[in-house]
C-alpha cells in the first residue's frame, strides 16, 4: 500500500506502513462501521459531557480543585467530540474530505489535543487525591486560583504538543481513489522519520510519563491508607473519594493502552527492529479499532461521574428538579395568561331611550 493511501486509512493515528507487506485495498468494514461508531460516540458523549458541564456550572459546584480538573476534562472531551461528525462523514464518503484544508487541520488537531489534555488532567486529579489524602493539612492551602493556573499550563502544553499536527495535516488528492484525503503531509524524503518522531511524542508525553505519575500517586495512597490508623468511617469516606478518580484512570488505561501499544509496534517496524510482515499487517488491521476504543473514553467518563460519584448524582437530580420546576412555572404562567386573554371583556349594554 502506498504511503498516502495508508495515511488516509489511519487518519487519526498518523500511521503509515510503507511496505510491500501491506495490500493495496481499504478494508470495507472501516467505511461501513466507523461512521456509525463515530456517530454513536458523538451523540452520547456530547449529551453526557454537556450534562457534566451544566451540572458543575449551574450548581456552582466549583469550590474544589477536583471540580476544576473534572470540568476541564469534560471540556477537552467535548471539544474532541465536535470533530467526530467530520470524520464520520469522511469515512462514509469513501475517505473523501469535503470540508477544506482548514477544517482538516482543526479536526485533526482537536483529536490530538484531547489525547494530551485528557491524560494531563487525569494526572492532576491523581496528584490532587494524593495530596488530599497523604497530606490533608498541607493540602488545605490549595486554592482555586492555583488550580486554574495549573489548568492553564496544561492547556498550553497540550496545545504546543498539537502544533506539529496542525502544521503538517493537509488535504491531498489521491488519484487512484479520486478523493481529497486529510493526511499528515510530511516531507516525502523523511516521511518515516517524522512518523516515528510523532509516535514517540504521543507515547512518552501523552502516555508513559503521565501514567508513571498516576501509578506513583496511587501506590503512595495505598501505602498511606494501610499505615493510617483511623476510624472505619473515616477510611470508608476516603475510599469513596478515591472511587471516581480511580475509575477514570482505569477506564483511560483500558481505552487507550491498545492504541499506544500498536503505535509502539509501528515504531519498531518502521525502524526495522521488527521486520515481520505479520506484525505490520496486525498493526494496520487493528489500529482503527484501537482508535475507536480510545474515542469511546470520551463518552464513558460522564457515566462514571453518574454511577460512581454520589455527589454528582445528587447535583444532577437537583438541577433536573430545578429545570422541571422552571418548566412547570413557565407552563403555568403561559396557561394563566392564555386563560386571561380568552376572557373577552363584557360589552357595555346600551338602552334605548323610551321617551324618544
Amino acid at each position: 500500500m502506498s504511503e498516502e493511501l495508508q495515511s488516509t486509512v489511519n487518519v487519526t493515528s498518523n500511521q503509515s506502513l510503507p511496505s510491500s507487506c501491506t495490500n493495496n485495498t481499504i478494508p470495507g468494514y472501516q467505511l461501513d462501521l466507523l461512521p456509525a461508531f463515530y456517530s454513536f460516540i458523538f451523540i452520547f458523549g456530547f449529551i453526557g459531557n454537556s450534562l457534566v458541564i451544566s451540572v458543575l456550572c449551574l450548581r456552582g459546584d466549583m469550590k474544589t480543585v477536583a471540580s476544576i480538573y473534572i470540568l476541564n476534562l469534560a471540556v477537552a472531551d467535548l471539544l474532541f467530540l465536535m470533530s467526530l461528525p467530520f470524520w464520520a462523514t469522511y469515512y462514509a464518503f469513501g475517505l473523501n474530505w469535503m470540508f477544506g484544508a482548514v477544517m482538516c487541520k482543526l479536526s485533526s488537531s482537536l483529536l490530538t489535543l484531547n489525547l494530551f489534555a485528557s491524560i494531563f488532567f487525569i494526572s492532576c486529579m491523581s496528584v490532587d487525591r494524593y495530596l488530599a489524602i497523604v497530606y490533608p493539612l498541607r493540602s488545605q492551602r490549595r486554592t482555586l486560583t492555583q488550580a486554574l493556573l495549573v489548568a492553564f499550563i496544561i492547556w498550553a502544553i497540550a496545545i504546543m504538543s498539537t502544533l506539529p499536527t496542525f502544521y503538517f495535516r493537509n488535504t491531498y488528492y489521491i488519484k487512484n481513489l479520486d478523493v481529497h484525503a486529510c493526511i499528515m503531509d510530511f516531507p516525502r524524503e523523511e516521511y518515516s522519520s517524522w512518523c516515528v518522531a510523532m509516535a514517540l511524542l504521543k507515547i512518552t508525553l501523552g502516555f508513559c510519563f503521565p501514567i508513571t505519575v498516576i501509578l506513583t500517586c496511587y501506590s503512595m495512597i495505598g501505602l498511606h491508607l494501610k499505615k493510617t490508623k483511623g476510624s472505619t468511617l473515616n477510611k470508608k469516606s476516603r475510599g469513596r473519594v478515591l472511587k471516581i478518580v480511580t475509575s477514570i484512570v482505569v477506564c483511560f488505561l483500558i481505552c487507550w493502552l491498545p492504541f499506544h501499544v500498536l503505535t509502539f509496534l509501528d515504531v519498531l517496524t518502521r525502524t526495522k527492529i521488527i521486520d515481520d510482515c505479520r506484525t505490520e499487517t496486525i498493526v494496520e488491521a487493528a489500529m482503527p479499532l484501537s482508535i475507536c476504543l480510545g474515542f469511546s473514553n470520551s463518552c464513558i467518563n460522564p457515566l462514571l461521574y453518574c454511577f460512581v460519584g454520589n455527589q454528582f448524582r445528587e447535583n444532577f437530580k437537583h438541577v433536573f428538579s430545578s429545570i422541571r420546576l422552571l418548566q412547570s412555572t413557565i407552563s403555568h404562567h403561559n396557561s394563566s395568561k392564555r386563560g386571561s386573554d380568552s376572557k373577552e371583556p363584557e360589552p357595555k349594554r346600551t338602552y334605548e331611550n323610551p321617551i324618544v
